[in-house]
């Protein structure tokens, strides 16, 4: 984007980020194992020109709320064929899962979007998730996050298994691929043990798009390493801007460019007319709830105040950009898309119209080489 303009994003699970959301009059629980209600509000933060939605989902069903989910890479796949310019960034857990078919499938969610593909890889911390597998128990949290670090590595380099001009299709030698142009990673780690390459073709992204979620320092080191968006809860500018600054240092000792990582803050929003009705809302929902609402950071009003508070911390330099997490949905993205949005366009703060064929693009992130490539 151009300079002034910052990157704003749209997080998606269920009925929304409250645990009583499906039961708002404004929610549409009967939908919410209906395809067509994901591709809705996909097309909705596509009419927003948002960079991407977010898709949640673990091995876990989120019993707090809805008891059950859709898989969030299957979710995106659906998706895909339905929207063309805005990004999709879904969920794929690094616990109880294989790097091999994790690269796979979101490469191939790369191809089917035309490279619009990301991943959020998170790991999976209870015990009822390992029940589910039976393998191993939780691990510590040292380890959960030595572990995720290490399956983004093998993932990203089986994307740069195949070099971008592998295939050839050279029907008179009968040669549909260079096999010069394929490489064994010959990943060798204290987790994982992959030789490649991978069976997918190179994305078209070169590498999908990583956003990490900092929760800690493990995660930040992970993120700064081998992140391309860093997903950040922080409890205000300050706290954003340290954790920025902290990245760009860590990438810079990894030898990488800070300047091709996006900090985005995660800010979850109840947005109304007024502040009162919001504030009516909101604590609505949360007398019919059962169990304690999430923290982190939140915002109850208005869109001109939402946007006075997001233009803050961008001129200060705090983050590159928000991912807004809607407390109830539907109501809460056409809040955001039909409101908000126009205001900070009015303030020349988010795009007027998609500028990139991919999400590496609109993010303003370059394409990346193939480490194995012979230069």
């Amino acid at each position: 984007m151009t300079a002034g303009h910052f990157h704003l994003g749209v997080a998606l699970d269920g009925a929304g980020r409250h645990p009583a959301a499906w039961r708002s009059p404004h929610a549409r629980p009967a939908d919410l194992f209906d395809p067509r209600y994901w591709v809705d509000l996909a097309r909705t933060a596509e009419r927003g020109l948002l960079d991407f939605v977010r898709l949640d989902d673990s091995l876990g069903p989120p019993s707090a709320r809805v008891p059950g989910r859709l898989d969030a890479v299957a979710i995106a796949a659906r998706v895909a064929p339905a929207t063309g310019s805005i990004g999709l960034i879904p969920t794929a857990t690094t616990t109880h899962t294989e790097p091999f078919h994790v690269s796979t499938a979101i490469a191939t969610l790369d191809h089917v979007s035309r490279g619009r593909a990301g991943w959020w890889p998170k790991p999976s911390r209870t015990a009822l998730e390992a029940r589910h597998f039976g393998r191993k128990p939780v691990p510590p949290a040292g380890e959960l996050a030595d572990e995720q670090a290490e399956f983004v590595d093998v993932v990203s380099r089986l994307w740069d298994s195949w070099e971008d001009d592998a295939i050839i299709r050279d029907v008179a030698t009968s040669r549909f691929l260079d096999r010069e142009k394929l490489h064994y990673v010959d990943f060798r780690g204290t987790y994982f043990d992959v030789r490649g390459p991978s069976i997918t073709p190179r994305p078209p992204q070169g590498r999908p798009v990583v956003g990490i979620t900092v929760d800690g320092p493990d995660t930040l080191e992970i993120a700064a390493r081998f992140a391309d968006v860093l997903f950040v809860d922080a409890t205000g500018p300050d706290e954003a801007r340290r954790l920025r600054e902290r990245a760009h240092a860590i990438a810079e000792a990894h030898d990488r460019d800070p300047g091709e990582l996006r900090v985005l803050a995660d800010v979850t929003v109840y947005l109304a007319a007024t502040e009162a009705q919001a504030r009516r809302e909101r604590t609505h929902l949360d007398a019919r709830s059962d169990v304690p609402v999430p923290g982190g950071l939140a915002f109850t009003g208005t869109p001109e105040a939402l946007a006075d508070r997001l233009a803050g911390w961008f001129s200060g330099g705090a983050v590159d950009g928000f991912t807004l997490v809607p407390g109830v949905l539907p109501h809460g993205l056409d809040r955001i898309v039909d409101d908000l949005v126009p205001l900070l366009r009015e303030r020349g703060l988010v795009r007027d119209a998609y500028t990139g064929d991919t999400l590496r693009a609109n993010l303003g992130l370059p394409l990346p080489a193939n480490r194995y490539a012979r230069i």
